[in-house]
């Protein structure tokens, strides 16, 4: 059986799970200085969030979202698949079909 096709772009789950998700970790200073500094956490931590959606985060979770920073976003986010656990979960937070 072929695992469902999630569009990120329709969803954005992912970016409004956890205020505790975008965090950087592996990132190196180079990568860090490209992230614009409105959307980085006063404490430097992570991304920015208004409560628990990532303020890179534009649009509506579940009808159309995109990243403000997609080509320089952390790599906790590049790590985050479509339909992997991670996806699943902050689909299933938000109502979304994991099916």
């Amino acid at each position: 059986m072929l695992a469902p096709a999630f569009d990120c772009q329709s969803c954005g789950a992912c970016c409004s799970y956890s205020a505790e998700w975008p965090r950087f970790s592996t990132e190196d200073d180079a990568q860090l200085d490209r992230i614009p500094e409105k959307y980085v956490a006063a404490d430097l931590s992570g991304m920015r969030c208004e409560g628990v959606r990532c303020s890179a985060l534009t649009g509506e979770v579940g009808k159309a979202t995109a990243c403000g920073v997609y080509d320089v976003r952390p790599d906790v986010c590049r790590a985050c698949m479509p339909g992997d656990a991670e996806c699943l979960m902050a689909r299933r937070e938000h109502g979304l079909p994991t099916s």
